[in-house]
């Protein structure tokens, strides 16, 4: 359960510090001087995530049990009708504009491509760990899933990070996801970044493919010994893959890991390139340091600030207080059931 200010800030920071990483990592490094900072389809995914896991957890205080899996599922399926993509239809015939992100704007355009996301979901069913979804190993099976390292009520971070992105991914992506989580999680206990890297580095794993002892090995000993250079992100993020993006990140965040440095930390992936790597680094910086770290030029033209920063707050709220009441228990606000259905 969440009940501290600074695990709040944990919170606020990993979510605000996605889509802070996200919308740098789009311009390549050459920051527009003016004018919004635009989420790309894998901040709007994010958002959709964090979203699901509320509605999941509502649904539990209701009815007892839950798959958040299958809510965010359903969630992702909101995303893609809301944005009219062809091939994919309501789940159970639900109205995508249920809940108050279907009235927000910016995620209703099309913002680059997902394709192993909008695939999965064209198909109609979501995949698991038994089954995943799709042979992709690409980025978004981390990077729209690391909002999962803050759920601590349903089995563990790691795996549901994992069965996230078995959704629509499959090989590596899922040890990747289940790594990425762990390492948010362990930031929101206490540790620093590079403290949360080592530790996930060393936990036991699960049996999702992909997953060995040694995963975040080069990412460690690259920022210990050549830290803060382009061509070694280069060698660690290539590829556009989840496996690539968590190396990258890390690599991005172990050596920038100073509160002042997470200016540096994104121009520094977005400058070499690393799209992915800036958001992953963004989550692992901001759940390290809040979001008072983050830059506030930036973040005050970041266009999702306050969609990020709401869903941060209200599912903080809906783990430690339950608006939404329970099954024995009456609502202390009559509202907060019409923003995220449970059912």
């Amino acid at each position: 359960m969440i009940r501290t200010a600074p695990q709040l800030a944990t919170a606020r920071g990993c979510v605000l510090g996605l889509m802070l990483g996200d919308a740098i990592g789009a311009t390549g490094g050459t920051i527009p001087a003016s004018g919004p900072l635009r989420a790309t389809s894998a901040g709007q995914l994010a958002c959709f995530t964090v979203d699901g896991l509320i509605r999941a957890h509502v649904r539990g205080m209701h009815k007892g049990l839950t798959h958040p899996p299958g809510v965010v599922w359903y969630a992702y399926n909101r995303w893609a009708v809301l944005q009219g993509i062809t091939g994919v239809k309501p789940a159970h015939g639900s109205d995508p504009m249920t809940g108050w992100l279907g009235k927000v704007p910016v995620l209703r355009e099309r913002r680059g491509s997902a394709p192993a996301t909008v695939a999965a979901l064209q198909g109609g069913k979501a995949g698991t760990l038994e089954r995943p979804g799709g042979a992709s190993m690409g980025a978004h099976g981390l990077t729209r899933v690391l909002p999962a390292g803050l759920c601590t009520w349903w089995q563990s971070p790691g795996a549901l990070g994992a069965s996230l992105a078995a959704l629509s991914h499959g090989g590596s992506a899922l040890a990747a996801a289940a790594l990425g989580a762990n390492m948010i999680h362990l930031i929101q206990l206490g540790n620093d970044v590079a403290g949360a890297a080592m530790r996930a580095h060393h936990m036991p794993h699960g049996s999702w493919p992909g997953t060995t002892a040694d995963t975040l090995a080069p990412a460690l000993a690259a920022a210990e010994a050549k830290p803060a250079q382009a061509g070694e992100l280069a060698r660690l993020a290539a590829g556009d893959t989840a496996h690539g993006a968590l190396l990258g990140g890390v690599y991005v965040a172990v050596s920038f890991r100073k509160r002042d440095q997470v200016r540096e930390a994104l121009l520094f992936a977005s400058s070499a390139g690393a799209k992915h790597a800036a958001t992953v680094a963004g989550a692992l910086l901001g759940a390290a340091h809040g979001p008072d770290a983050l830059p506030v030029d930036w973040l005050s033209r970041l266009e999702l600030a306050w969609v990020a920063d709401t869903l941060a707050r209200d599912y903080v709220a809906q783990v430690e207080h339950s608006p939404s009441g329970a099954e024995y228990v009456e609502a202390t606000d009559p509202h907060w059931w019409g923003r995220y259905l449970g059912g």
